[in-house]
């Protein structure tokens, strides 16, 4: 995980890069960020209702959410048959996990947000 302020250097770098395109491509840029980018807010709810893993399908990461998904409906499981100290141990691991998902929830966000801008620069200023 990359540190908050190296997230924020790489957002301001990519901003400035955005601020030297010209006109038409800028606005080509924004509309395109607009629709792609995700909110931290959303991210976090996602992360503190539901434990489960959404948060990671929501920033497009289908394998880690299906994982945490299917250790936390284990866990779940194993917590009516015999096995409730292992369901229990896994479930509380599974939230310590996320627990720092959740405190960096701004930060995760902001570095997902990068990738996609980067993307759609490089997109757009392809098309000069």
């Amino acid at each position: 995980m990359k540190s908050k302020e190296a997230v924020q250097e790489e957002e301001e770098r990519i901003r400035k890069r955005v601020r030297e395109l010209p006109d038409d491509k800028r606005l080509q840029f924004f509309k395109q960020a607009e629709q792609d980018l995700k909110d931290p807010d959303t991210y976090a709810v996602l992360n503190y209702l539901f434990v489960a893993g959404l948060h990671h399908f929501y920033l497009g990461k289908p394998l880690r959410g299906t994982i945490n998904l299917c250790l936390f409906i284990t866990g779940t499981i194993m917590l009516f048959t015999g096995l409730v100290g292992a369901g229990l141990l896994l479930i509380i691991a599974i939230t310590v996990v996320e627990l720092r998902d959740l405190f960096n929830s701004q930060s995760v966000v902001q570095d997902y947000n990068n990738e996609v801008m980067e993307k759609i620069y490089h997109a757009v200023s392809q098309n000069e």
